[in-house]
Protein backbone atom coordinates (compact mmCIF):
# COMPACT_ATOMS: atom_id res chain seq x y z
CA UNK A 1 0.00 0.00 0.00
CA UNK A 2 1.22 3.42 -0.89
CA UNK A 3 2.26 6.35 1.59
CA UNK A 4 -0.32 8.45 2.38
CA UNK A 5 0.85 11.79 2.09
CA UNK A 6 -0.79 13.84 4.90
CA UNK A 7 -1.89 17.62 4.21
CA UNK A 8 -3.07 18.33 7.67
CA UNK A 9 0.13 17.25 9.05
CA UNK A 10 2.18 18.70 6.73
CA UNK A 11 0.49 21.96 6.36
CA UNK A 12 0.56 22.10 10.62
CA UNK A 13 4.08 21.92 10.46
CA UNK A 14 4.42 25.01 7.92
CA UNK A 15 2.18 26.95 9.98
CA UNK A 16 3.91 25.69 12.90
CA UNK A 17 7.37 27.06 11.28
CA UNK A 18 5.60 30.43 10.45
CA UNK A 19 4.52 30.96 13.77
CA UNK A 20 7.98 30.21 15.12
CA UNK A 21 9.60 32.78 12.65
CA UNK A 22 6.72 35.81 13.09
CA UNK A 23 7.48 35.27 16.91
CA UNK A 24 10.77 37.03 16.16
CA UNK A 25 9.22 40.04 14.88
CA UNK A 26 6.47 40.49 17.62
CA UNK A 27 7.91 42.76 19.41
CA UNK A 28 7.58 45.43 16.65
CA UNK A 29 4.06 45.40 17.24
CA UNK A 30 3.48 44.97 13.68
CA UNK A 31 1.65 41.97 12.30
CA UNK A 32 0.78 40.36 9.08
CA UNK A 33 -2.75 41.32 7.01
CA UNK A 34 -4.53 39.33 4.68
CA UNK A 35 -7.81 40.87 3.15
CA UNK A 36 -10.29 38.08 1.59
CA UNK A 37 -12.25 39.45 -0.83
CA UNK A 38 -15.27 36.94 -1.87
CA UNK A 39 -18.76 37.93 -4.48
CA UNK A 40 -21.01 35.80 -4.14
CA UNK A 41 -22.31 32.81 -1.94
CA UNK A 42 -20.76 29.89 -3.88
CA UNK A 43 -20.56 26.86 -0.94
CA UNK A 44 -16.98 25.95 -1.43
CA UNK A 45 -15.56 29.42 -1.88
CA UNK A 46 -17.44 30.38 1.57
CA UNK A 47 -15.61 27.20 3.29
CA UNK A 48 -12.21 28.20 1.85
CA UNK A 49 -12.77 31.57 3.21
CA UNK A 50 -13.41 30.43 6.64
CA UNK A 51 -10.66 27.82 6.47
CA UNK A 52 -8.29 30.70 5.73
CA UNK A 53 -10.00 33.72 8.25
CA UNK A 54 -9.31 30.81 11.08
CA UNK A 55 -5.94 30.03 9.56
CA UNK A 56 -5.10 33.85 10.37
CA UNK A 57 -6.39 33.85 13.82
CA UNK A 58 -4.29 30.81 14.77
CA UNK A 59 -1.09 32.47 13.79
CA UNK A 60 -1.96 36.31 15.44
CA UNK A 61 -2.28 37.38 11.93
CA UNK A 62 -4.73 40.85 11.33
CA UNK A 63 -7.42 39.55 8.28
CA UNK A 64 -9.86 41.14 6.41
CA UNK A 65 -13.43 39.87 4.70
CA UNK A 66 -15.07 41.51 2.25
CA UNK A 67 -18.04 39.84 0.90
CA UNK A 68 -19.98 41.50 -1.78
CA UNK A 69 -23.49 40.56 -3.31
CA UNK A 70 -22.85 38.31 -6.32
CA UNK A 71 -24.58 41.54 -8.62
CA UNK A 72 -21.58 43.20 -7.96
CA UNK A 73 -20.39 45.59 -10.82
CA UNK A 74 -16.79 44.88 -11.91
CA UNK A 75 -16.39 48.92 -11.38
CA UNK A 76 -17.03 48.51 -7.76
CA UNK A 77 -15.10 44.98 -7.11
CA UNK A 78 -11.81 46.81 -8.67
CA UNK A 79 -12.48 50.13 -6.10
CA UNK A 80 -12.11 47.65 -3.25
CA UNK A 81 -9.30 46.04 -4.58
CA UNK A 82 -7.72 49.71 -5.33
CA UNK A 83 -8.26 50.62 -1.61
CA UNK A 84 -6.86 47.40 -0.28
CA UNK A 85 -3.55 48.32 -2.26
CA UNK A 86 -3.08 51.65 -0.85
CA UNK A 87 -4.28 50.35 3.01
CA UNK A 88 -0.62 49.98 4.62
CA UNK A 89 -2.08 47.28 6.93
CA UNK A 90 -3.04 44.95 4.51
CA UNK A 91 0.50 43.05 3.30
CA UNK A 92 -1.76 39.79 1.22
CA UNK A 93 -4.93 40.17 -1.17
CA UNK A 94 -6.69 37.11 -2.15
CA UNK A 95 -10.03 37.44 -4.40
CA UNK A 96 -11.60 34.38 -3.71
CA UNK A 97 -12.37 32.15 -7.28
CA UNK A 98 -14.58 31.76 -9.11
CA UNK A 99 -15.70 34.93 -9.70
CA UNK A 100 -19.48 35.13 -11.08
CA UNK A 101 -19.47 35.00 -15.01
CA UNK A 102 -20.10 39.23 -15.34
CA UNK A 103 -16.92 39.89 -13.91
CA UNK A 104 -13.14 39.54 -15.64
CA UNK A 105 -10.69 37.31 -13.37
CA UNK A 106 -7.90 37.93 -15.22
CA UNK A 107 -9.10 42.47 -14.71
CA UNK A 108 -9.13 41.72 -11.39
CA UNK A 109 -5.93 39.65 -10.57
CA UNK A 110 -4.04 42.07 -12.67
CA UNK A 111 -5.45 45.30 -10.32
CA UNK A 112 -4.03 43.69 -7.03
CA UNK A 113 -0.55 45.13 -6.21
CA UNK A 114 2.19 42.30 -7.69
CA UNK A 115 3.90 43.08 -3.38
CA UNK A 116 -0.09 41.79 -2.23
CA UNK A 117 -0.46 39.22 -4.40
CA UNK A 118 -0.28 36.26 -1.80
CA UNK A 119 -2.41 33.44 -4.58
CA UNK A 120 0.53 33.91 -6.98
CA UNK A 121 -1.71 34.33 -9.85
CA UNK A 122 -0.52 37.85 -11.23
CA UNK A 123 1.30 38.13 -14.63
CA UNK A 124 4.16 39.78 -12.62
CA UNK A 125 4.27 36.77 -9.97
CA UNK A 126 3.92 34.39 -13.08
CA UNK A 127 6.84 35.72 -14.95
CA UNK A 128 9.24 35.52 -12.05
CA UNK A 129 8.26 32.33 -11.70
CA UNK A 130 8.74 31.50 -15.52
CA UNK A 131 11.76 33.79 -14.71
CA UNK A 132 13.25 31.90 -11.94
CA UNK A 133 13.33 34.54 -9.50
CA UNK A 134 12.46 34.66 -5.90
CA UNK A 135 8.73 35.96 -5.40
CA UNK A 136 5.38 35.10 -4.75
CA UNK A 137 4.48 31.41 -5.92
CA UNK A 138 0.89 30.28 -6.55
CA UNK A 139 -0.77 28.32 -3.33
CA UNK A 140 -1.74 25.25 -4.07
CA UNK A 141 1.56 23.98 -6.71
CA UNK A 142 3.97 25.57 -3.99
CA UNK A 143 2.00 23.48 -1.47
CA UNK A 144 2.33 20.33 -3.80
CA UNK A 145 6.26 20.81 -3.67
CA UNK A 146 6.46 21.84 -0.03
CA UNK A 147 4.50 18.15 0.80
CA UNK A 148 6.75 16.27 -1.70
CA UNK A 149 9.58 18.00 0.34
CA UNK A 150 8.17 17.24 3.48
CA UNK A 151 8.33 13.66 2.57
CA UNK A 152 11.96 13.95 1.16
CA UNK A 153 10.16 12.35 -2.07
CA UNK A 154 12.98 13.64 -4.80
CA UNK A 155 11.62 14.92 -8.09
CA UNK A 156 15.07 15.97 -9.50
CA UNK A 157 15.62 13.85 -12.58
CA UNK A 158 12.37 11.91 -12.70
CA UNK A 159 9.82 12.14 -15.65
CA UNK A 160 6.87 13.57 -14.27
CA UNK A 161 3.49 14.39 -15.74
CA UNK A 162 1.05 17.26 -14.79
CA UNK A 163 -2.66 16.61 -16.44
CA UNK A 164 -4.01 19.79 -16.70
CA UNK A 165 -3.01 23.57 -17.79
CA UNK A 166 -5.12 25.63 -16.07
CA UNK A 167 -2.81 29.33 -14.84
CA UNK A 168 -4.38 28.76 -11.67
CA UNK A 169 -2.45 25.21 -11.17
CA UNK A 170 -1.17 23.52 -14.09
CA UNK A 171 1.00 25.52 -15.71
CA UNK A 172 2.37 27.05 -12.42
CA UNK A 173 2.91 23.47 -11.05
CA UNK A 174 5.12 22.75 -14.10
CA UNK A 175 7.31 25.32 -13.99
CA UNK A 176 7.78 24.71 -10.15
CA UNK A 177 8.88 20.81 -11.19
CA UNK A 178 11.32 21.83 -14.11
CA UNK A 179 12.56 24.79 -11.20
CA UNK A 180 12.99 21.59 -9.10
CA UNK A 181 15.18 19.13 -12.33
CA UNK A 182 11.95 17.31 -12.88
CA UNK A 183 11.35 16.61 -16.99
CA UNK A 184 8.07 18.04 -16.72
CA UNK A 185 5.10 16.72 -19.53
CA UNK A 186 2.13 18.94 -19.49
CA UNK A 187 -1.33 16.50 -20.63
CA UNK A 188 -4.46 18.26 -21.74
CA UNK A 189 -7.77 17.54 -23.80
CA UNK A 190 -6.08 17.62 -26.72
CA UNK A 191 -3.44 15.20 -25.59
CA UNK A 192 -3.37 11.95 -27.46
CA UNK A 193 -3.14 8.56 -26.00
CA UNK A 194 -2.97 10.40 -22.61
CA UNK A 195 -2.96 7.29 -20.56
CA UNK A 196 0.25 6.03 -22.55
CA UNK A 197 1.78 9.42 -21.57
CA UNK A 198 0.58 9.09 -17.69
CA UNK A 199 1.84 5.63 -17.84
CA UNK A 200 5.29 6.76 -18.16
CA UNK A 201 5.36 8.92 -15.21
CA UNK A 202 7.11 8.56 -11.84
CA UNK A 203 5.11 11.20 -10.56
CA UNK A 204 1.79 12.33 -11.49
CA UNK A 205 0.04 15.72 -10.83
CA UNK A 206 -3.85 15.43 -11.47
CA UNK A 207 -5.66 18.82 -11.58
CA UNK A 208 -8.13 18.76 -14.46
CA UNK A 209 -11.23 18.69 -12.14
CA UNK A 210 -12.90 15.38 -13.43
CA UNK A 211 -13.70 12.52 -10.73
CA UNK A 212 -11.77 9.71 -11.07
CA UNK A 213 -10.39 10.76 -14.62
CA UNK A 214 -6.74 8.62 -13.54
CA UNK A 215 -7.50 5.10 -13.58
CA UNK A 216 -5.23 2.43 -12.24
CA UNK A 217 -4.43 1.44 -15.59
CA UNK A 218 -3.02 4.85 -16.25
CA UNK A 219 -0.50 4.67 -13.09
CA UNK A 220 3.29 2.93 -13.65
CA UNK A 221 3.81 0.49 -10.55
CA UNK A 222 5.64 2.74 -7.89
CA UNK A 223 4.41 5.85 -9.34
CA UNK A 224 3.90 9.13 -6.82
CA UNK A 225 0.47 10.36 -7.33
CA UNK A 226 -0.58 13.95 -6.53
CA UNK A 227 -4.30 14.61 -6.30
CA UNK A 228 -5.21 18.31 -6.95
CA UNK A 229 -8.74 17.71 -7.54
CA UNK A 230 -11.96 18.09 -5.76
CA UNK A 231 -15.05 17.09 -7.17
CA UNK A 232 -18.16 16.53 -5.31
CA UNK A 233 -20.42 13.29 -6.39
CA UNK A 234 -24.25 13.67 -7.21
CA UNK A 235 -24.26 11.75 -3.30
CA UNK A 236 -22.31 14.63 -2.39
CA UNK A 237 -18.78 13.05 -0.99
CA UNK A 238 -15.94 14.65 -1.79
CA UNK A 239 -13.38 12.22 -4.49
CA UNK A 240 -10.20 14.32 -6.58
CA UNK A 241 -9.30 13.70 -10.04
CA UNK A 242 -7.72 9.85 -9.02
CA UNK A 243 -9.67 6.85 -8.34
CA UNK A 244 -7.84 6.68 -5.23
CA UNK A 245 -8.73 3.02 -4.21
CA UNK A 246 -7.82 1.31 -7.22
CA UNK A 247 -4.73 3.47 -7.56
CA UNK A 248 -3.32 3.31 -3.94
CA UNK A 249 -2.31 0.16 -3.97
CA UNK A 250 -0.06 0.53 -7.36
CA UNK A 251 1.74 3.76 -6.26
CA UNK A 252 4.83 4.30 -3.89
CA UNK A 253 2.89 7.41 -2.75
CA UNK A 254 -0.61 8.95 -3.04
CA UNK A 255 -2.77 11.91 -1.58
CA UNK A 256 -5.62 11.53 -0.61
CA UNK A 257 -9.25 13.65 -1.18
CA UNK A 258 -10.10 15.58 1.26
CA UNK A 259 -6.99 15.97 3.62
CA UNK A 260 -4.20 16.01 1.02
CA UNK A 261 -3.56 19.45 -1.69
CA UNK A 262 -6.19 20.88 -0.15
CA UNK A 263 -4.95 22.16 3.62
CA UNK A 264 -1.24 22.58 1.96
CA UNK A 265 -2.98 25.58 -0.57
CA UNK A 266 -4.19 27.41 3.36
CA UNK A 267 -0.70 26.44 4.49
CA UNK A 268 1.45 28.56 1.59
CA UNK A 269 -0.98 31.02 1.46
CA UNK A 270 -0.26 31.64 5.37
CA UNK A 271 3.58 31.27 3.82
CA UNK A 272 2.97 34.08 0.75
CA UNK A 273 1.31 36.93 3.52
CA UNK A 274 4.53 36.70 5.71
CA UNK A 275 6.86 36.82 2.91
CA UNK A 276 4.77 39.76 1.40
CA UNK A 277 4.63 41.03 5.41
CA UNK A 278 8.97 41.12 5.42
CA UNK A 279 8.86 42.72 2.09
CA UNK A 280 6.87 45.36 2.39
CA UNK A 281 7.80 46.22 6.51
CA UNK A 282 10.49 49.04 4.83
CA UNK A 283 7.81 50.47 2.53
Amino acid sequence: MALILDGNAVSKAVQEGIAREFEKVKPTGRRPGLAVVLVGDNPASVVYVGRKKKACETLGFFSEEHRLPAGTPEGELLGLVRSLNQNPAIHGILVQLPLPGHLNPQKVIETIDPRKDVDGMHPFSLGKLVAGLPGLRSCTPAGVMAMLDHYKIPVGGRRAVVIGRSIMVGKPMAQLLIEANATVTVCHSKTRDIAGVVREAEVVVAAMGKPKFVTTDMVREGAVVVDVGINRTPEGKLVGDVDFDAVAPKASAITPVPGGVGPMTIALLMKNTYQAFLEQKGS
